[in-house]
Formats: C-alpha cells, sequence, structure tokens
C-alpha cells in the first residue's frame, strides 16, 4: 500500500460496502491496520448486514441503516481507553458485511442413484434433481461457524456443503415415505415441503435460513424407463389378440397391392403368406377359450415360387386365404408332395372353385 493510499484510508470515515456481484456471502471492509476511528458513520444498505468484531469477538451486529460508532450506540467502546482523533487511534477492530439477500436457483441433485424397495416394481434405482434458495439469517452465527477470519467468502464456498445435505435427507424421506413409484408426481409439492422442514434445523446450524426447496423430478434409469412404456403401450393396445389380426390384415392387404417389380413382388408375397399362417396361429390362440374340438386331419403341403425364390411349406387354408387376397393367381407356380415339377395354380383342381369364387383383377 502506498502512503498517498495509507493516508486516505486514515482520513476515510465512512464505512459502506456496494456490491456488484451476484454471489458474494461476507466482505471484510478493508482499512489499514484495521484502525477506525471515533465518530466513523457505518452505512448499511438493504438486505446486509454489519458485523462488528473487536480481537477477534464478535461485539454487535449492525442493522440496515446509519450508525455512527460512538460509545453511545456501541457500549463496547467505553472500556477501551485512549480513542482519539488523529491518524493514530489505539483502537483496532474489523467490520464484516454480510449479504442478507436470497440466492435463488440454486441447484442439487442426486450424484449416485438412490436404491429403495416399491411395492409394485420392487428393488429400484432413482434420481431427482431440483432448486432451492437460501439466506443468511443469523450473521454473527453464520462468521462463527463457516466463515473464519475469510476477507471474501462466496457461494462456492459453501454451495456443495448445502447440496450433500438436501441430498442425504431426500434419501432417508424418500425411502422413509412408503409413496408408490407412479405416486411419486402426484405428491412432489408434499415431499418439497417436508424435505424443507427436515432440513431447516441443520441449515440454521450454520445461521442459514432455507427459504425454498422444490423437488423438480424424480426419475428411473433409462432402460426401467423403457421397459415401463412398454407396459404403457400394452395396456393402450387393450387385446393383444385381436391388434395382432389387424397388424396382419393390414400387411397382407399392403403385399397384394404392392406395385413394384418382380423382387418386390417375391417379397410381398413371402410376407403375405407369413401373415397368413400367424394369422392363422393367432385365431387358433385366441379360441382356446371356446369349447376345444380335434384338429383337422394333416393335408397336402404346398411350396410357392416366384422369380427363383421359394417359399413355404404352407397348407391348403393358406393358400386359399392368399387367392381370395390375390397374392396367388391363375398363374403363379406352385408344388406339392409328389409331384415332378412346378404348376401353374390353375392346373390344379383343389384350387378351382377358389378361383372361380374369386374376381379377376381389374384392368390396368
Amino acid at each position: 500500500m502506498s502512503l498517498w493510499e495509507k493516508a486516505a484510508a486514515e482520513l476515510l470515515d465512512i464505512i459502506e460496502w456496494t456490491d456488484d456481484s451476484s454471489d458474494t456471502l461476507v466482505w471484510r471492509f478493508p482499512r489499514f491496520d484495521n484502525e477506525i476511528k471515533y465518530g466513523a458513520q457505518l452505512i448499511v444498505r438493504q438486505s446486509q448486514a454489519a458485523v462488528f468484531v473487536d480481537r477477534g469477538k464478535i461485539a454487535d451486529v449492525f442493522p440496515p441503516g446509519q450508525h455512527s460508532l460512538t460509545t453511545k450506540n456501541l457500549p463496547i467502546l467505553t472500556t477501551l481507553l485512549g480513542w482519539k482523533y488523529g491518524f493514530h487511534s489505539p483502537f483496532k477492530a474489523e467490520i464484516y458485511f454480510v449479504s442478507t439477500r436470497n440466492f435463488t436457483n440454486l441447484k442439487w441433485g442426486t450424484k449416485n442413484p438412490v436404491m429403495l424397495r416399491d411395492q409394485e416394481f420392487g428393488p429400484v434405482r432413482l434420481r431427482s434433481f431440483g432448486t432451492y434458495v437460501v439466506r443468511v439469517d443469523e450473521p454473527a452465527t453464520f462468521i462463527e461457524e463457516i466463515v473464519g477470519t475469510g476477507g471474501h467468502f462466496t457461494l462456492d464456498d459453501i454451495s456443495e456443503q448445502l447440496r450433500n445435505l438436501i441430498v442425504s435427507r431426500f434419501a432417508d424421506m424418500i425411502g422413509e415415505s412408503g409413496i408408490p413409484l407412479l405416486d411419486l408426481a402426484a405428491n412432489y409439492t408434499e415431499l418439497s415441503m417436508w424435505l424443507t422442514k427436515k432440513i431447516a434445523p441443520e441449515f440454521l446450524e450454520y445461521g442459514i435460513e432455507i427459504t425454498k426447496l422444490l423437488i423438480e423430478n424424480i426419475s428411473l434409469p433409462l432402460e426401467v424407463e423403457a421397459a415401463l412404456d412398454k407396459k404403457s403401450s400394452m395396456g393402450i393396445i387393450g387385446n393383444l389378440d385381436n391388434f395382432t389380426k389387424f397388424q396382419a390384415a393390414q400387411a397382407m392387404e399392403a403385399a397384394a397391392k404392392n406395385p413394384g417389380g418382380e423382387a418386390s413382388t417375391g417379397v410381398g408375397m413371402g410376407i403375405g403368406f407369413a401373415m397368413a399362417n400367424q394369422l392363422g396361429k393367432v385365431v387358433a390362440t385366441s379360441s382356446e377359450a371356446t369349447p376345444r374340438i380335434p384338429p383337422p386331419l394333416p393335408g397336402e403341403v404346398y411350396f410357392v415360387g416366384s422369380n427363383g425364390t421359394k417359399t413355404g411349406p404352407f397348407d391348403l387354408q393358406t393358400i386359399i386365404s392368399s387367392i381370395s387376397t390375390g397374392t396367388v393367381t391363375t398363374g403363379t407356380l406352385l408344388w406339392k408332395t409328389g409331384m415332378t415339377g412346378w404348376e401353374k395354380a390353375e392346373t390344379f383342381t383343389e384350387l378351382k372353385s377358389a378361383f372361380e369364387a374369386t374376381p379377376p383383377p381389374l384392368p390396368a
């Protein structure tokens, strides 16, 4: 410090703090050799408090307003001898300004999942995050317990400890609540109030008041959420047999109307036959609730050929169903056990009635 700065500090009799930061909690007023003159004017602004420290001990806390540092409003000065005007006052003290405003939008969240047992899903892992708001409620306690002799104390110096307290108490609370997993979202407000009430006394031990705490989200691991989405989709679909029949019918209709080339026709035909076969299985499964009847005697099996691609085997009923949808036409090549070669479908006598009941394709 230069000689001029030293002299200016001695002449200064206005003690104040204009905070231009957004995260400063405590700021110590700089004074050369910690000397304060008798009658100095202490200006404490709104959302501030000034803590007067004499010989390492807190002597008084000044609220917002303008205060003259005299024996009238600071009784501790009456015990000090030799207080006088000038550059060599023997009185030495420190003044700490404490911001008492609300610090908002502070984040908290679980670094690791919280394990708990749910009534419906069993053991699950949960993550959660939210925001909270704090303010210094007891400046003297805050300086004694947290700040110490530091000249500049910011929110980052304590935010980690506050977050750890919140997460630890959240884990206890969510495990003791017994709320089913699917009902947690409906209880965010109640859980937030419960958690605030639980940790408020611990914050006050540091001279800090927690004025608001919000739980914004409680989530499951991604793979569990995906499984839950599938379960929800099944619930929306309803009767799975009916849905499978509907999907199979749509696929067969799309394959029959496929206007692509020969390769596309073959693929569509294969899909059509597979869907027809699957549809038969679904119908058989859905009929289990009805009185059971003996299955039909085994018959001949057929193979379908198109563009060098063979599909099958299919039973006679599947072939007839494919004729009705237009997937098998009179020119489609078929083969069954006992034949020496492939023949057109129109040559099979057992399919004659099916072709006669099916209208010919519309002209192009």
